[in-house]
């Protein structure tokens, strides 16, 4: 049997995930492993906690990851926070927001979903009127949407919600760390991330935090589970294992319930990340991630290609391109990776096949990676036949870079 040679070639990742990990983060997962109880092990999941909470720019008692990706985070807050027959409304104005209510679905809440264009998010007001008719339990939504590049306002959503006693749960999984994200100050109740887009840190953790009124749930299941008879129990327990947040929590607390045996090389990779921004702080990681979007897409323009979406409400983070006409988006993206080592992502949904995504994240959002991408972008556009301002995008980009308040060295 052939194996594949594991001395892959040196990419460039520019998709909206997973993205280059910072080399620190890789330096920290090489360490050696020590038990889970180890006091020094338990030191380093106290910093991880006190960590996130920067980052999550909130005051919650709990902050801590769940081993798993990404989805694995949005499973745990869902599963332990529906119980059977809860109204749950998701606004979807791309794929994500899909995920979210499949989930709820499967966690058989009463599910009530609003759906904007592909390429549009909804008016506060909208959601506001939608929540008054279904009187949900939990509205779940998406901030930032990978597949279409938009991001969601929360803070009137936020505020609306704790007026009105509804728990407001949130996929950040695209934005935490890369965009200005106010936890507390949104009054929004649980977050989901995860570790590889803007925390450039492998796929392998969702770092989640809630508030006591998500706990409070967790702790009322908790206790009907250990009081009620076995048919009762089923009714309401939480489905899960694995995923259940009320036994989860216990081992983040100082007598360590032995849950499960936590993932230690990536813990050691989270916590670097996060030393990383902190360190960075997080007003300059979201100015350059600002800096280094704007001078993509001001390249992207120059070139002559036109950018999918409007102005209002664009993530930063993930630029949409329209693919020219008569060009093969697959044969494209093939290009860019096999000639010129970056890879770029494709389009699910309505989109597919019609635009490109270009993700500008966590560590691959750099100066470098931007001029690279922006001129073998135009190369591949002109190998394929586009016709292209040739020359433009790079030298826009730079005179943006050069003519910027502080001029962008990396």
């Amino acid at each position: 049997m052939a194996y594949t040679d594991l001395n892959t070639p040196s990419r460039t990742i520019m998709t909206p995930g997973p993205v280059e990990a910072d080399p620190r983060v890789l330096r920290a997962m090489s360490t050696p492993v020590i038990g889970q109880f180890d006091p020094q092990f338990l030191n380093i999941m106290n910093e991880t906690m006190d960590l996130l909470r920067y980052v999550f720019q909130t005051k919650n008692k709990w902050a801590y990851p769940i081993d798993g990706t990404s989805r694995s985070g949005l499973e745990a807050v869902l599963c332990s926070t529906i119980e059977p027959g809860d109204k749950v409304l998701v606004p979807i104005f791309g794929r994500f927001g899909y995920l979210l209510a499949e989930i709820a679905s499967r966690c058989n809440a009463d599910v009530y979903t609003m759906e904007a264009e592909w390429g549009d998010v909804f008016d506060a007001e909208q959601l506001k009127a939608e929540i008054k008719k279904v009187n949900p339990k939990i509205v779940a939504v998406v901030h930032g949407e990978t597949s279409t590049g938009r991001m969601q306002p929360l803070e009137e959503l936020g505020k609306f919600c704790r007026e009105n006693d509804v728990l407001l749960v949130v996929d950040a999984v695209a934005t935490l760390g890369g965009v200005d994200f106010k936890t507390d100050d949104w009054h929004i109740d649980a977050v989901i991330t995860g570790t590889q887009k803007n925390l450039a840190v492998p796929s392998g953790m969702a770092p989640i935090t809630y508030n006591d009124r998500i706990e409070k749930i967790l702790l009322e299941r908790k206790k009907i589970e250990r009081g009620l008879s076995e048919t009762s129990v089923n009714s309401r327990r939480i489905q899960s294992n694995y995923f259940d947040l009320s036994q989860i929590q216990d081992y983040w607390t100082p007598d360590r319930l032995n849950h499960h045996t936590e993932a230690t090389s990536m813990l050691y990779a989270l916590r670097e990340g996060l030393r990383v921004i902190q360190e960075e702080t997080l007003e300059e990681r979201f100015e350059r991630h600002l800096v280094h979007g704007e001078a993509l897409n001001k390249g992207l323009k120059a070139m002559g290609v036109e950018l999918f979406g409007g102005e209002e409400n664009r993530m930063p983070v993930v630029t949409v391109v329209k693919v020219p006409d008569g060009l093969d988006e697959a044969k494209l993206r093939a290009t860019m990776l096999n000639q010129f080592g970056i890879e770029i992502a494709g389009a699910f949904g309505p989109l597919k096949g019609q635009v490109v995504r270009i993700g500008s994240m966590g560590y691959s959002c750099r100066k470098n990676n931007i001029l690279r991408t922006l001129g073998a972008l135009e190369a591949t556009l002109t190998y394929h036949g586009a016709k292209v301002n040739q020359g433009d995008g790079v030298q826009a980009a730079l005179e943006f870079y050069t003519n910027a308040k502080e001029p962008v060295t990396i």
